[in-house]
């Protein structure tokens, strides 16, 4: 049955992607409305042959909106989706706005999509980091309870924003012909770089994004008292967020068994090779849907230990196809509005 769709933040990198997505997968987009900022409104996008003109976003455009997809800054989701869901649809929200709230279900379709049932309008998508990691972590809980995790990301810059792609790409020129290079959407150059700041720092020494990781891991997998370490670091990628992460399990689990239970888990592509040059890498992820995993190995530092390298296209995966696929659990269900 055909659903009437909005994309609010359709102009932006993750929303234009949504919009790929729903075609790609055949989402049965009954109307379509594409929404943005004042300064967005009157683009178009292009969606199965026709083109869309891109609307300011107003609380009355979503009157007949049955599934609202939101990709836009946290303060903007705090005021607009409540709007929605006041006028029926049901929010599939990738701002931290309401990855805290108990109410609100956050949601990794092959992960934990019952706590879609019971859901009251709006649906948080997790950050991008945390998607692709708690897909590989819950094959390994499954098998043996997961008791600490230590990640380091090594995320794209895609992941800030159009912005932050041209600052890369400038700035590489830049450096190339020996010319100044001049931050303006991070702190210090990301060409020939590596940043471990991403997001604001909290008054534990962590970032934002490091705690997102932990706490949305814990809320995700249903364990409050999982054990989480993170640390983020931003690098002079486009498209791809990257992962190096140390598992403990309340058994030993060998790498063959760990490797046997990735492979069959949805969602998740084994590449492990490693002596001839195969594990995931962010040019290859890039525009697939699939969380990739390798270098999959013991810990020689824990009897209980694994080590793994994971990588996902942030901007699908890691956003807009984790989006479209809570609204296809959500129909699946006869959850929508």
């Amino acid at each position: 049955m055909p659903v009437n769709v909005a994309v609010v933040g359709a102009a932006g990198a993750v929303g234009r992607k949504v919009v790929e997505i729903l075609e790609e997968r055949d989402f049965p987009v009954g109307r379509l409305l594409l929404m943005a900022t004042a300064r967005s409104a009157g683009s178009t996008i292009r969606f199965c042959g026709r083109d869309y003109t891109v609307q300011p976003v107003a609380p009355d455009l979503f009157e007949g909106v049955q599934v609202a997809f939101f990709a836009v800054p946290s303060r903007v989701s705090r005021e607009l989706a409540p709007e929605a869901v006041k006028r029926g649809a049901v929010v599939i929200d990738k701002s931290n706005a309401f990855r805290s709230d108990p109410s609100v279900p956050l949601v990794v379709p092959e992960v934990n999509a019952d706590a879609l049932t019971g859901h009251q309008g709006i649906v948080s998508s997790p950050n991008c980091s945390t998607i692709q990691l708690v897909l590989v972590l819950k094959p390994l809980d499954d098998l043996a309870t997961v008791k600490r995790v230590v990640v380091s990301t090594y995320q794209a810059v895609s992941g800030t924003g159009r912005e932050a792609v041209e600052e890369l790409f400038t700035q590489m020129e830049h450096a190339l012909a020996g010319r100044p290079l001049h931050p303006e959407v991070y702190p210090h150059p990301i060409a020939l770089n590596v940043l471990p700041h991403i997001d604001d720092f909290a008054p534990n020494g962590y970032s934002r994004e490091e705690m997102k990781l932990v706490n949305e891991t814990r809320r995700i997998m249903d364990r409050p008292d999982l054990a989480v370490s993170a640390t983020t670091v931003r690098v002079p990628v486009e498209v791809g967020h990257s992962e190096a992460v140390w598992v403990e399990t309340e058994r030993r689990i060998p790498p063959a068994e760990a490797r046997a239970a990735l492979e069959r888990a949805p969602g998740v592509v084994v590449e492990d090779d490693p002596g001839q040059g195969v594990y995931p890498l962010p040019v290859r992820a890039a525009g697939r849907d699939e969380v990739f995993v390798g270098r999959i190995r013991e810990d020689i530092s824990h009897e209980r230990g694994l080590a793994l390298w994971i990588v996902a296209d942030n901007l699908r995966k890691g956003a807009a196809t984790n989006a479209v696929q809570i609204a296809e659990a959500l129909m699946e269900r006869g959850l929508t509005g």
